[in-house]
């Protein structure tokens, strides 16, 4: 039997299952903004009606491996915040097999350390639950706040290179199960 997708609490945060509701909630907002879309895939927005399938191929990818993007809402009063969580960065062939973590939030929410909370409760659930011993995260090399997140989280610049559909150039970098659990002392 398939379990629903975990809620993952921080001091500020839930991590939590997809509702239909995120859509209106700021999903579609979030998606549709070119500052925040112009280091993601080519840079184009998304449409109210792919944000929408969006969310139904979430709740698929869950059910099917397990894993998969977290709603990512603010403890204190519920806003919907953006979203964090794994993915397999498929439109990457060269790095495959591979397991992302990443996040994307609502432009008003940047710099207030929410991503990189949000992404800090994600690495256990990857390593512990999950089960994985390595985890890719794959920015726009232009995209320098998420190069800080994932400095602050212990990933690793690997790789550079170019994503095949539109040629845009970005960076991988990894962290493993072992290096996590250093950092965080678990080890």
């Amino acid at each position: 039997m398939i379990q629903p997708p975990p809620e993952l609490r921080t001091d500020r945060l839930l991590l939590r299952a997809w509702r239909d509701a995120d859509l209106d909630a700021g999903l579609a907002e979030m998606n549709a903004d070119p500052d925040v879309m112009r280091f993601i895939a080519d840079g184009t927005t998304r449409s109210r009606e792919q944000s929408a399938a969006f969310v139904a191929d979430q709740r698929r990818r869950w059910s099917e491996a397990g894993f998969g993007l977290f709603a990512v809402e603010r403890a204190a009063d519920g806003e919907f915040l953006g979203w964090a969580g794994l993915a397999v960065p498929e439109f990457l062939p060269e790095i495959l097999p591979a397991v992302e973590i990443g996040w994307r939030l609502r432009r008003e929410h940047w710099g207030h350390g929410y991503a990189t909370e949000a992404a800090r409760a994600v690495l256990p659930f990857a390593f512990r639950d999950v089960g994985l011993d390595r985890l890719v995260s794959i920015r726009h090399i232009d995209n320098e706040a998420s190069a800080r997140v994932m400095a602050k989280l212990g990933f690793t610049p690997v790789l550079r290179t170019v994503v095949p559909s539109h040629g845009r150039p970005v960076e991988v970098s990894a962290l493993t199960r072992a290096e996590s659990a250093a950092a965080d002392g678990s080890a």
